[in-house]
């Protein structure tokens, strides 16, 4: 494709990279969030612990402590698992995904102070270890009146504690992002643990009926959510056809693709962000390095490329975030012909500064 490839060698260096890039950490919206989600938390133990002396005048307050830390930790992964997917439908929720690790520490922490209060009020005053009494108090797996269903809530208890035991940066540096995100992933199981738990527990007339109720509208949500959002995404991971003859792709009319933006096409098997930008048009891959965030939802805002789930930033022409700073994502080539933008679905390793497509003004 001689046309493609030789508007593809014009193009010319955009503007100088900003010096106000910041790394990630505590700023005021994190303490903003962090303060409502502190003050939210709060408000459901008072509620929970409240009703259950009122309906239950004889409750000690352990099991007051146990039945609220157990509700509020159940609602509060409720609410994790659904920032994600609803982010799909709506950009304005985005903020949300900014806080969500923080959300899943405290959900630990309440998760944790209920499955302590347990432990010490079923498992600590006999003969054997509270571990050993948990593990072996009860061996009826394939029977629903002596199923065991404490060990399905320490597994999950122990999943969430790797989970905010990596929670921080470091940790995803570390173990590097892919790796990190498969192990996060892990949260499914946990809350999959958590419906065994839930669940049997009701059934043995330990957990109140009303939870059980509340755990299943909860996975129907969950459910429904993650499904639709499922296939909100499949319709763009419909691979780009290729140009007959060549390897490059359609991307669509550039006028399309709003200014500072992106278009996101999917070609050579991973989504390729095509950015527009003063009168130029450069390719990134869609895959954030530190959460594998969607770049293409971000926009450009002074000369990088801003990811919308933490606010890592790259360069739309090397895919390089600005010094010191190390991050960088694979770049393709990108050509504009008749006012349509082309892309070469083979990237160039991360860091690789490609001259941007120039797009004609008059």
């Amino acid at each position: 494709m001689v046309g493609v490839a030789a508007a593809a060698a014009g193009g010319h260096v955009g503007a100088p990279v900003s010096h106000q890039y910041r790394a990630v950490g505590w700023n005021p919206h994190k303490r903003a969030y962090d303060t409502i989600a502190a003050a939210v938390t709060a408000l459901v133990l008072a509620i929970v612990a409240g009703g259950s002396a009122w309906r239950l005048p004889a409750i000690t307050v352990e099991t007051m402590i146990l039945r609220a830390t157990a509700v509020t930790a159940l609602l509060l992964l409720h609410v994790i698992l659904s920032i994600g997917p609803l982010c799909r439908f709506d950009r304005r929720l985005l903020p949300l995904l900014y806080n969500r690790r923080h959300l899943g520490v405290l959900m630990f922490l309440l998760a944790a102070t209920h499955g302590g209060l347990a432990v010490a009020q079923f498992h600590a005053g006999g003969d054997a270890s509270p571990l050993v009494s948990l593990l072996t108090s009860s061996t009826g797996w394939l029977t629903v009146a002596r199923f065991p269903f404490h060990v399905p809530g320490a597994v999950a208890l122990g999943i969430l504690l790797v989970m905010a035991a990596t929670s921080h940066d470091f940790w995803l540096r570390t173990l590097t992002a892919p790796v990190w995100r498969a192990l996060h992933m892990g949260v499914y199981v946990a809350y999959f643990a958590l419906v065994l738990h839930v669940g049997f527990g009701a059934l043995q007339s330990e957990v109140p009926r009303w939870v059980a109720g509340l755990m299943g509208a909860g996975v129907a949500w969950l459910a429904a959510l993650h499904t639709l959002a499922g296939r909100k995404e499949a319709v763009g991971d419909r691979p780009a056809l290729p140009v007959p003859g060549t390897s490059w792709v359609d991307a669509g009319r550039v006028d399309d693709i709003p200014d500072r933006r992106a278009r996101v096409i999917c070609a050579g098997g991973e989504r390729i962000a095509v950015f527009r930008y003063d009168g130029k048009v450069s390719a990134v891959s869609n895959v954030c390095q530190h959460q594998n965030g969607p770049l293409g939802e971000g926009r450009i805002v002074r000369d990088c490329i801003v990811c919308p789930w933490h606010g890592f930033e790259y360069r739309p022409d090397t895919g390089a975030s600005p010094p010191p700073f190390t991050e960088a994502v694979p770049t393709f080539r990108v050509a504009v012909i008749d006012g349509r933008a082309y892309v070469d679905p083979q990237p160039f390793p991360p860091g690789t500064r490609v001259p941007p497509a120039t797009v004609d003004q008059r």
